[in-house]
């Protein structure tokens, strides 16, 4: 288990893109609330419009990729010409209610335009526990350690790479493989209370199982940090292209270095218990347009 504190999510600002500047000097064409695209059989991720959840937003066909951002930040879009299907990740700290997006660029509504969506309500479970102290008050020198890790892991969830022509043409595409085999000991969107005191839903999922079972990568994708956390211990994140990240935690061993590509499948590492934990297991983090959603979506 990991008390992931608040600052860890915090939102970013990415550069905007050419057309993106252009929003605030055009002014945004309102449009009517479209449709969600329900899941097709054997789509993934699995929609689910609640905190946590994930939007599959259907943009119409286009020859050209078209462009969609959650504020200024980009949003990933699936599918061929023939029809392209937005992926918006939901922050567990969202309203139920009306949101949108911004569709800055497509060949049958060139001009920057918003599409709505609706949040609905989940009411996730709450775990009272009781702990040591020292688990849940950070020591000054534990505190320093991780206010100087915090900037370096907000770089690592602000990465985005384009997705290569084709490479999610298939609905099937974004099928992820279980990073490791085991018990689900704890699902995401927990809420823990330690020793009264309220902590952030649990941002992943969590694998009950033995120190040194392999772990490996759930998608394709590019190492693009390795390193010792004080929460996290031993982690590895990917990058699986357009702003999908995925995160392995409280790893025994690191099997890969910043830069290697990967193929789903391949080990990453092994099991562990280092880091802000009771006994070994996995943490699996999935990130999509800098939100951290449900990996049960994708699996």
């Amino acid at each position: 288990m990991t008390p992931y504190p608040a600052t860890l999510n915090a939102p970013l600002t990415l550069p905007l893109t050419r057309r993106t500047a252009m929003l605030g000097m055009l002014g945004l064409a309102a449009t009517p609330a479209w449709p969600a695209a329900a899941s097709a059989p054997g789509a993934w991720p699995v929609a689910a419009h609640v905190p946590g959840g994930v939007v599959r937003l259907a943009l119409g066909p286009s020859a050209t990729l078209p462009e969609v951002f959650s504020g200024d930040v980009p949003v990933l879009v699936v599918g061929t010409p023939s029809g392209w299907t937005a992926l918006v990740g939901i922050p567990l700290s969202a309203t139920p209610g009306q949101a949108s997006v911004t569709v800055a660029w497509l060949e049958s509504q060139p001009a920057p335009h918003t599409l709505s969506y609706t949040i609905h309500d989940k009411r996730y479970a709450e775990q009272q526990l009781k702990v040591a102290p020292r688990t849940v008050d950070l020591s000054a020198n534990d505190l320093a350690r991780f206010e100087g890790e915090r900037a370096h892991q907000q770089q690592v969830m602000a990465t985005f790479s384009p997705v290569p022509p084709g490479q999610w043409a298939t609905p099937a595409a974004l099928h992820m493989r279980v990073p490791t085999p085991g018990r689900r000991s704890s699902s995401f969107g927990l809420r823990r209370v330690f020793n009264g005191q309220a902590r952030n839903p649990h941002s992943g999922m969590d694998i009950a199982a033995a120190t040194g079972t392999p772990v490996v990568a759930p998608l394709a994708g590019r190492v693009i940090d390795t390193g010792d956390y004080f929460f996290n211990g031993h982690t590895v994140w990917l990058d699986h292209g357009g702003g999908l990240l995925s995160m392995v935690c409280h790893l025994s061993a690191i099997g890969v270095q910043t830069g290697d590509v990967l193929q789903a499948g391949q080990r990453v590492g092994a099991v562990g218990a280092t880091g802000r934990v009771t006994g070994p297991h996995l943490h699996w983090g999935v990130m999509l347009n800098r939100t951290m959603v449900d990996p049960a979506l994708f699996i």
